[in-house]
């Protein structure tokens, strides 16, 4: 930097202009304060300036200074390029503004580059972050020739929108791949909570030959990994992290800790935890309070609080999620009011639904089934099917059968299709000995066409998840897997014969 102001003086003091390689240079460093005291004091800045200098404002994140630099621009009667449109077209994306975009779109049109691909794909982009896919997919289709970052960009726009069945489609139409485009459709699962189509899809990348999975695909995989339990493909990725250098990057680190924390590894969730080390973010201390909560290590979970205030690390909504698991699962009640409490005296969080219905959780499973109601009634938004049926679920603990009616009554009126909740009732009915009531639940059921699905669960072999149900012979190997489980079986109830004998023969030798 020294060295560049000494170099403007020399160029002042001997008349010699070189204020474009300047502010080319100051815009490596970067310095945009003095470059555009250098643009401004520039007579006539050329299109290839005004470029470079909205380029610069577009990658530092001040979109409205690229915006007024352009009106400048056309006011000093100085042509735009198809550069300066994909600049601004990018910098209109992160504006969330439509309205902007459509007159740059115009703007674009009446300047006559409407076929350089690289702006036409900036345009697709511009308009699928802005939420207005028609458009996006209008210029998409008028397009004659189209590369993979064209293809990416409208595929990326609909996985926003959560279209995953018209991501799908153009991803299946590419003519090529990259693994941009693989992870487009991979993130795009994953932030849909399609879990088992991300593992899906993973796979299918594994088996291309030119396709590696990059940090932001190594970061949508895991959380698929995280929430379906699969441990085996979860290692397999950080050991890839690991070898390719992506543990460097603190979202993979933090996927990888949150990963090990749900799927029951707590103690190599810690050694994560550790190794992180004074990088730790506020994700990082999320992930590994909730993994101990949810495990039953509640003390543990609050003593990580405090040493996360100790530390600095102001907490948020998610943190306080974490510790009212905890103290449902530690059943500490009073603990559970007082951050509760806290949560706005001293860190002016408004809760949120979930943080209710924790709170409706930790009172009903401790047995404050009015105290809970009541909390329920004073919550300023509406009660979900989760909170009624946290509710509902102690009423069935505790066998209170009025305040059960209460909450299945809105269950009923939210969720009508869900069969599970005319169970849960029917059984504190039969508890109580009240039959009359199965008999009209039964009733209910049957009129409203409402059956209880099937229960089925994933099993993880060999990296790939196989979904089953109760006797399920869908599955080509089914008639080997029988006979393996009755080999089982037939070896356990000869191990329990064993036992059983050995146990006699000890009592006779006394």
């Amino acid at each position: 930097m020294n060295q560049l102001k000494q170099i403007h003086a020399y160029t002042l003091r001997n008349g010699i202009e070189q204020t474009k390689i300047l502010i080319v240079q100051l815009l490596q460093i970067p310095n945009l304060q003095y470059a555009q005291t250098l643009f401004d004091l520039t007579p006539k800045p050329t299109v290839f300036l005004y470029n470079k200098l909205i380029q610069s404002y577009c990658s530092h994140g001040n979109q409205n200074r690229c915006l007024s630099l352009y009106s400048k621009m056309c006011l000093q009667g100085c042509p735009p390029n198809q550069h300066t449109f994909t600049f601004l077209f990018a910098s209109c994306a992160s504006l969330s503004s439509p309205c902007l975009g459509q007159m740059l779109h115009t703007h674009f049109i009446k300047s006559g580059f409407e076929f350089d691909i690289f702006c036409l794909t900036a345009l697709v982009d511009m308009y699928a972050k802005l939420g207005l896919l028609r458009f996006a997919r209008q210029k998409f289709d008028e397009m004659t020739v189209r590369d993979i970052p064209t293809w990416n960009s409208m595929i990326s726009g609909y996985a926003r929108s959560g279209d995953m069945e018209a991501a799908l489609e153009l991803f299946m139409s590419m003519p090529s791949k990259n693994v941009v485009s693989w992870t487009a459709i991979i993130s795009g699962y994953s932030q849909n909570k399609q879990y088992t189509k991300v593992l899906e899809f993973f796979l299918r990348m594994e088996k291309e030959r030119n396709v590696r999975p990059n940090e932001v695909t190594v970061a949508s995989i895991l959380p698929a990994c995280a929430n379906l339990g699969a441990l085996e493909v979860g290692e397999r990725i950080e050991a890839y992290a690991r070898k390719n250098g992506f543990f460097k990057n603190m979202y993979v680190r933090n996927a990888i800790l949150d990963m090990y924390a749900r799927c029951g590894k707590i103690d190599v969730a810690s050694q994560i935890f550790d190794e992180i080390g004074s990088l730790r973010n506020l994700c990082s201390w999320n992930s590994m309070i909730m993994g101990l909560a949810v495990h039953g290590k509640w003390d543990k979970a609050l003593e990580l609080y405090n040493q996360m205030l100790r530390e600095g690390t102001t907490p948020d909504d998610v943190t306080f999620v974490g510790l009212l698991l905890a103290c449902t699962h530690g059943g500490m009640v009073v603990k559970g009011r007082k951050i509760f409490q806290s949560m706005e005296d001293e860190f002016h969080i408004i809760p949120k639904l979930e943080h209710y219905g924790c709170m409706v959780d930790l009172l009903g499973r401790a047995g404050q089934l009015r105290e809970a109601h009541e909390l329920i009634q004073s919550m300023p938004m509406k009660p979900d099917s989760v909170v009624w049926g946290s509710l509902l679920g102690a009423c069935s603990f505790h066998g209170n059968v009025e305040l059960a009616e209460m909450a299945a009554k809105s269950l009923f009126e939210l969720e009508p299709w869900n069969p599970g909740n005319y169970v849960i009732l029917s059984n504190i009915y039969a508890s109580a000995g009240q039959w009359d009531g199965v008999a009209k639940l039964r009733k209910l059921m049957k009129g409203g066409n409402i059956t209880k699905a099937a229960g089925y669960s994933f099993i993880e072999e060999g990296g790939q998840l196989h979904k089953f149900i109760v006797e399920d012979k869908s599955h080509p190997r089914s008639a080997e897997i029988f006979a393996l489980l009755t080999g089982i079986y037939t070896m356990i109830k000869l191990q329990r014969r064993i036992t059983f004998c050995q146990s006699e023969l000890e009592e006779l030798s006394y």
